[in-house]
């Protein structure tokens, strides 16, 4: 029986991967090599996801998110400083199961990112 968090997780995955593009026109072209980087990590993240390996994918979308938060440093430093924190909170309650937590951590990193929660 798949947990919310599982349900969840795939939804916020496709919709950063789908705006990565947009931290580059922001930041500029310098930063292509480390959105590629957030993106190829993102796809191992969903490739350990789809094999059943939650370990793996938590790990992979907490280095992406690691890896966000550095760019974030050129924009806001305190942006980039709340982005570690729920980035330590989301890997957290992924891990623990704690599915109110995930569900509060993708509303805010949606929320941050501009996107939206898809209805499924």
């Amino acid at each position: 029986m798949a947990h919310k968090h599982e349900e969840a997780v795939p939804t916020a995955l496709e919709t950063v991967l789908a705006q990565l593009g947009e931290i580059e026109v922001v930041l500029g072209k310098q930063v292509a090599p480390a959105v590629a980087a957030v993106s190829a990590t993102l796809i191992e993240a969903v490739a350990a996801r789809d094999r059943g390996d939650a370990v793996a994918a938590v790990d992979h979308i907490g280095r992406a998110m690691d890896r966000l938060a550095v760019l974030a440093d050129q924009l806001d430093p305190a942006e980039a400083v709340l982005m570690r924190a729920l980035a330590r909170t989301f890997r957290t309650a992924l891990l623990r199961g704690d599915d109110a937590q995930v569900q509060q951590s993708t509303g805010l990193m949606l929320q941050k990112s501009g996107g939206r929660a898809k209805k499924t």
